[in-house]
Formats: structure tokens, C-alpha cells, sequence
């Protein structure tokens, strides 16, 4: 799985990408991953520390499982993993303490890998649809995104202000343009957010950008007439481009626990999501979320946002994200 920007995307034949990051700068990242992340690996390290690493007994197990859906590893996910451990347990191929630790944590980096972590950049112009209901962070990821984009992979980018509902959104858009050194599209307020797109991938053509990250109106899941408009500007993209969107990445906020799964199963009804953008995870104990959404979706994690800086939105890597979570 990606733990770089030039690892989460593929560029085809477009310039050699800069030097990779040094280990130091990737150790660094790490730190700050762990520090981000320690209410989830406080809410499961003490319980696990404290019970299931002192005696392997079904009452261990109990506890082991209820940690696990107290941080919103969701109860099917869970019992696989527990499963997992116990069967190797009665086998006699684990004691525990620190064999037991190394083994939960190969094993939730094994259950939060599912699918294609990477963003196929080679169609010109690549288009990327985000979606997501209000207050996720959809818009501060594109900007983000667009940024690292521009300036650690020469690519261009055209953003289209596609939220047509608020005019605070598509002012938030600008800025982040601006920043990112980007073009934007956007259009009147109350406009048609599929004519937004259409004209967006047309001048993307026009002007010879290589990517299109096309903003929506946050919505909730529920209100289902902006599910189908939703689906709608996905047809007028495919008017443009047959095989576009390219990918559709669903912005989740961390926080709101099962709430966000069952947001993303709506989702996916209405848009073909392909990727999960999981942020705000260093404001919550239910980390374990990215867990649910890759075994009951299928669709994989591929950005998480751990806090407010450009470097704070990192392409997800398992591994590196199981250590952060149950190391000590």
C-alpha cells in the first residue's frame, strides 16, 4: 500500500518524480501519526495491556472483543480478528505478551488492506469526483490534494466548484486555488452543479490540465433528492469523458464512528465510490472505523487526515497505521 504521494499515485509517463523521502522525514511522519492517533491506541492499549496480554482466557477474549467495538472496529470485523487470535492461541503458536501484540497488529494491518490503494493519474484529464456530507473536510482534502499535486508531482489541476449551495464553500475552493497555484470553475450561486462539472472538464480540455478534482455539495445521506443529483452530475460527466469519474473518493469524518459506515453504504448506492478519504482521526478513540469500512465496504482507505497541516493528509498505509494504534 502507498506511503508515499508518488506511491499513492500513477503518473504514467509524465516527468521522474523528486526524491523519495528520506527515512528520517518517513520516521518523522510516523511520530506524528502515533501522537495523532493516541486517543485510539489509549482507548485499546490500556485495555489491552491491562487484560488479554496478562492471560489468555475466554474472559480475556470477551474483553479483547468489546475493546475492539468500543473503537469501531464493528462487531463483524471483530469477531474475525478475535477469531483469528484465539484459534492461533488454542494452537499453541501464540503465548502472549509481545507475540500476541505483534500478532493483533499484523492482523488489523492485514484486515484494513483491501483493494487498490492508488489513484490512476494517466487518463487525460484525470477526473476526480469528491464526495461527502457537511463537515467532513471534503473541501480542505481537495485543496490539500491539488497542492501536493501542483508542487511534488508538476501536475495540473483544475478545480470546479461544484457546491453551488454555499457561497462559503466555493470562497473556501478559491482560496485553497489560489494556494495551490490552481485554476478554478465555478459559476453562480444556486447553479446547476452538473454544469459546473461539464464546463470544468471542457476547459480542463481547453487548457491542457492534467487532473479535474471536482467539488459537490456536502449532503447528508438521507436527504435523497441530493443523492440523486448526485447521481446526475456523474451522468454529465460521463456525457464528457465514458469512462469518467476515474475515482470518486467519499471524505468520512472519523468521529462519527459507524455513523460514517453507514453514510458510505448510502453513498455507494448512488456513486460508484472507489476510495475513502477518512479524516479527523486525530479527534477521536473510534480510529478503528478504517478497519469496518474496508471489511463491510471493500473499498479501500486511501488518504486519512490526522489534522489541520498540508502534511497532516497522507496516503493511508496499513502497517504504519496498525503500529501507531496498538504500540506502546
Amino acid at each position: 500500500m502507498p506511503r508515499t504521494w508518488h506511491e499513492l499515485f500513477i503518473t504514467g509517463e509524465d516527468p521522474p518524480a523528486p526524491e523519495a523521502e528520506e527515512p528520517e522525514q518517513q520516521r518523522g511522519f510516523f511520530r506524528r501519526l502515533r501522537e495523532n492517533l493516541s486517543k485510539t491506541r489509549e482507548a485499546l492499549g490500556a485495555e489491552l495491556q491491562a487484560t488479554v496480554f496478562q492471560n489468555l482466557d475466554d474472559e480475556s477474549w470477551e474483553r479483547l472483543e468489546e475493546t475492539l467495538i468500543y473503537a469501531d472496529v464493528g462487531a463483524t470485523t471483530t469477531a474475525k480478528i478475535v477469531e483469528r487470535l484465539e484459534s492461533e492461541a488454542s494452537t499453541g503458536e501464540l503465548t502472549g505478551g509481545e507475540e500476541l501484540t505483534r500478532r493483533l497488529t499484523e492482523l488489523i494491518a492485514e484486515t484494513a488492506r483491501v483493494g487498490d490503494g492508488t489513484v490512476d493519474l494517466r487518463p487525460t484529464p484525470t477526473v476526480i469526483l469528491m464526495v461527502g456530507v457537511n463537515g467532513t473536510g471534503k473541501t480542505t482534502t481537495i485543496g490539500k490534494v491539488a497542492w501536493h499535486l501542483q508542487r511534488e508531482l508538476g501536475m495540473s489541476v483544475l478545480l470546479a466548484a461544484g457546491d453551488t449551495y454555499r457561497a462559503a464553500a466555493v470562497e473556501q475552493l478559491a482560496e485553497w486555488a489560489n494556494r495551490a497555484g490552481c485554476d478554478i470553475v465555478r459559476a453562480a450561486q444556486g447553479s446547476d452543479p452538473g454544469a459546473v462539472a461539464f464546463d470544468a472538464i471542457d476547459a480542463a480540455r481547453a487548457r491542457g490540465h492534467d487532473v479535474v478534482i471536482i467539488d459537490t455539495a456536502g449532503r447528508l445521506h438521507t436527504q435523497e433528492h441530493l443523492m440523486e443529483e448526485l447521481a446526475k452530475v456523474r451522468r454529465v460527466i460521463q456525457k464528457q469523458i465514458p469512462e469518467a469519474p476515474h475515482e470518486t473518493l467519499l471524505t468520512i469524518d472519523a468521529t462519527t464512528g459507524q455513523n460514517g459506515l453507514r453514510q458510505a453504504l448510502l453513498f455507494r448506492e448512488a456513486v460508484e465510490v472507489s476510495g475513502i478519504v477518512l479524516t479527523k482521526l486525530d479527534g477521536t478513540a473510534k480510529g478503528g472505523i478504517a478497519l469496518a469500512i474496508a471489511q463491510e465496504l471493500g473499498v479501500p482507505v486511501k488518504l486519512i487526515g490526522i489534522g489541520e497541516q498540508l502534511e497532516d493528509l497522507r496516503p493511508f498505509d496499513p502497517e504504519d497505521f496498525a503500529r501507531a494504534v496498538i504500540e506502546a
